[in-house]
C-alpha cells in the first residue's frame, strides 16, 4: 500500500487550494488536494515539506496531522493522510504541469475532486480553524 500526504492549504479569505491532476498522470483531470507519495525512510512531515516544495513552490513552516484514511482503486490502494498547513512561507505556483484553484470551503463539494479525497471535503467544510 501506497502511503499519501496531503493538505489543507488556506489563504488570508479561508479558501482552500485544489490542484487539477495533469495529463498523462492516473485520474487526469480530477481534482485533489496538493501532496504525493511518502518515499521509503521519509517521515510524512518531510514528504509533505518536499511535495509542496516541489509542486507548489511554498516552504511548510508548521502543519497539523488532521485525519487518514484508506482508498481503493481497481488498480491500486492508497492510505492518505491530510495536513492542515498553518503557516507556510511564499505563494502556490503552478510547478508540476497542474492547474490551481482557490475553493470556498462550502463549494468544495461540487467539485470534480477524486472520491478518496471526498472524506476530507466533508471534513474541511465542517473545520474552524483555530483563533
Amino acid at each position: 500500500m501506497t502511503l499519501v500526504v496531503v493538505a489543507a492549504i488556506f489563504d488570508a479569505a479561508g479558501r482552500v487550494l485544489i490542484a487539477e491532476r495533469p495529463a498523462g498522470k492516473h485520474m487526469a483531470g480530477r481534482w485533489e488536494f496538493p501532496g504525493g507519495k511518502v518515499a521509503v525512510g521519509e517521515s510524512e512531515e518531510a514528504a509533505l515539506a518536499r511535495e509542496l516544495q516541489e509542486e507548489l513552490g511554498i516552504e511548510c513552516v508548521a502543519a497539523r496531522s488532521v485525519m487518514r484514511l484508506k482508498a481503493c482503486y481497481p488498480d491500486r490502494e492508497v492510505e492518505l493522510s491530510l495536513w492542515v498547513l498553518q503557516r507556510y512561507r511564499g505563494e502556490p505556483q503552478a510547478l508540476d504541469g497542474q492547474r490551481l484553484k482557490w475553493v470556498e470551503r462550502e463549494q468544495l463539494e461540487g467539485e470534480d475532486i477524486l472520491e478518496a479525497d471526498r472524506p476530507f471535503v466533508a471534513a474541511l467544510v465542517q473545520w474552524q480553524p483555530p483563533s
